[in-house]
């Protein structure tokens, strides 16, 4: 089994801003597939199909940002899902708009959602697909995090998100998160 999670923000408030690019790459994964979320009792919408057999749950958190584990932890635990069949999609400050970045463990790396999830599954062993959305200029960070896009940045962000769900893809075909690393990072 596999858990893809999006991170973002819930409500409509919060849909297209920088935080939320993680939700727009799970959306994006669940039209391909023809799937449609559900909410269920562990604060999260979740869409499941397979993929060579291998049943592959797609996640967003109705928790907000900060408390995402909140919602990843226990249905990890639900579903019997291991920290290496887990994969996190979010947006980083740290790289520039559009640039995608997988890593397979680590540090929260100062993300708050990350932080989340770390803590309540009690691991850093687990892939992560970066959507860089650059440092704020101007504003606070909390600002930028929470601003939707410029009309200039769409495009580039509409590449980055679509290269995140090629790269998850990928990964679902080949069952290979450092391929998939060779291949998209």
């Amino acid at each position: 089994m596999k858990m893809i999670v999006g991170l973002g923000n819930p409500g409509k408030k919060y849909e297209q801003t920088k935080h939320n690019v993680g939700f727009m790459a799970v959306d994006q994964l669940a039209k391909a597939a023809g799937v449609t979320f559900k909410k269920n009792p562990f604060e999260a919408e979740v869409a499941d199909y397979f993929v060579n057999s291998e049943k592959v749950l797609l996640v967003k958190p109705q928790t907000f940002m900060n408390d995402s584990g909140r919602a990843v932890g226990p249905l990890m635990t639900y579903f019997g899902v291991l920290p290496e069949e887990l994969v996190v999609i979010h947006d980083d400050l740290d790289l520039t708009l559009g640039k995608l970045r997988l890593r397979q463990k680590g540090s929260a790396g100062g993300h708050n959602g990350i932080k989340s999830i770390i803590a309540h599954i009690d691991s850093q062993h687990f892939d992560r697909i970066k959507i860089g959305i650059g440092r704020p200029q101007g504003k606070t960070v909390v600002n930028h995090v929470l601003s939707p896009f410029s009309k200039e940045e769409q495009p580039e962000i509409l590449h980055a998100i679509d290269q995140a769900v090629a790269a998850c893809e990928f990964y679902l075909t080949t069952d290979d998160f450092v391929q998939t690393m060779n291949k998209f990072n």
